[in-house]
């Protein structure tokens, strides 16, 4: 090698060098970061995370796109994240349905919710709420059970999709109290309660947040929710513990998860950013409002959550006897 050659080398070494290190000095993030919601808008999730990505986008400078990816209990949606680029440009709402429920619900997913994510933090946790619509004639849950019985296989429950929380809060209902009730899976929450509103649907166990402004109009009549203690948001409201139902509990959880291999200081940045937006008594408030409990990890914390929600659930689904549909 002649010493020309042996200069440029070095000199391209170099070049190389001061590229990469310059690349490692941009501040994070440099761009639009797209934040995918695996189901439609306007349901419970939908409605946190825009509340949070607005203060996200205006903490980073960089603008954050909420992108509603509906389909097969958020499954599609978070395949889609799952095989994004690693680079902190693309995140994902991790509800508990698609990151937990539904390795024991499918057959088969097209992504595995432990390897193929990075975690990043808990964002809320809020109960289903049993709602119905205001002319059927149950005022607790005692008397919606006597109802059913005396109609079995006519009243229908709606669920946000086969597996979600929504679905198998009733699943549990209907196996511990041993009644007949027909299921009509949506594609998410939000058309769901539209049919409840139009009576077309009996009862749905919905996320607080999208029930609570028709509980509060009475447009829709609250029996009880599903957590193991009343919700913050609507003390006056019963949980089915309390309405016979003893050792009832299905909460739902969301968090927000990058596909695995994203840049360490990408998923510090955004864990950061959010957990301070969380904290902030604004917005703590506002979520309280709507239903949710504002809630933060770590990722370590949040990953060891998710192995342990998917044991969870698993032993639910194999006793309420759910599926796929």
């Amino acid at each position: 090698m002649t010493v020309k050659h042996r200069l440029l080398q070095i000199s391209g070494a170099c070049l190389l060098a001061v590229c990469l290190d310059a690349a490692a000095q941009t501040p994070y993030p440099g761009k639009p970061v797209r934040w995918v919601v695996p189901y439609p808008p306007a349901g419970g999730a939908d409605i946190v995370v825009r509340i949070i990505a607005q203060r996200l986008a205006a903490s980073t400078g960089q603008p954050v796109v909420v992108e509603n990816r509906a389909g097969a209990g958020g499954n599609v949606g978070s395949e889609m994240v799952a095989k994004a680029a690693p680079d902190g440009y693309t995140i994902l709402l991790a509800n508990v349905a698609p990151m937990a429920i539904n390795v024991t619900l499918y057959a088969k997913l097209p992504y595995d919710p432990v390897r193929d994510f990075a975690p990043i933090t808990l964002l809320a946790s809020f109960p289903n709420v049993l709602v119905l619509h205001p002319s059927l004639p149950a005022r607790s849950v005692t008397e919606l059970v006597k109802l059913a019985r005396a109609r079995p296989g006519q009243l229908s429950y709606a669920s946000a999709g086969s597996g979600s929380t929504t679905h198998l809060s009733a699943e549990l209902f209907k196996t511990m109290g041993g009644l007949d009730m027909l299921h009509v899976p949506y594609r998410g929450g939000a058309q769901a309660l539209t049919d409840l509103l139009g009576g077309q649907i009996s009862m749905y166990f919905s996320a607080l947040p999208g029930a609570m402004p028709h509980i509060n109009n009475a447009r829709l009549r609250a029996l009880a929710v599903t957590s193991a203690r009343r919700s913050v948001a609507a003390p006056e409201i019963p949980t089915m513990a309390e309405s016979g139902f003893p050792g009832y509990e299905a909460d739902t959880w969301i968090g927000v998860v990058a596909p695995a291999g994203t840049p360490r200081v990408a998923i510090s940045r955004l864990h950061d950013e959010i957990t301070r937006i969380l904290s902030a008594a604004e917005v703590r408030e506002r979520l309280l409002a709507q239903g949710a409990e504002p809630l933060t990890n770590t990722p370590e914390q949040f990953a060891a959550h998710i192995k342990s929600e998917i044991v969870k659930w698993a032993k639910v689904i194999k006793a309420s006897g759910a599926r796929a549909e």
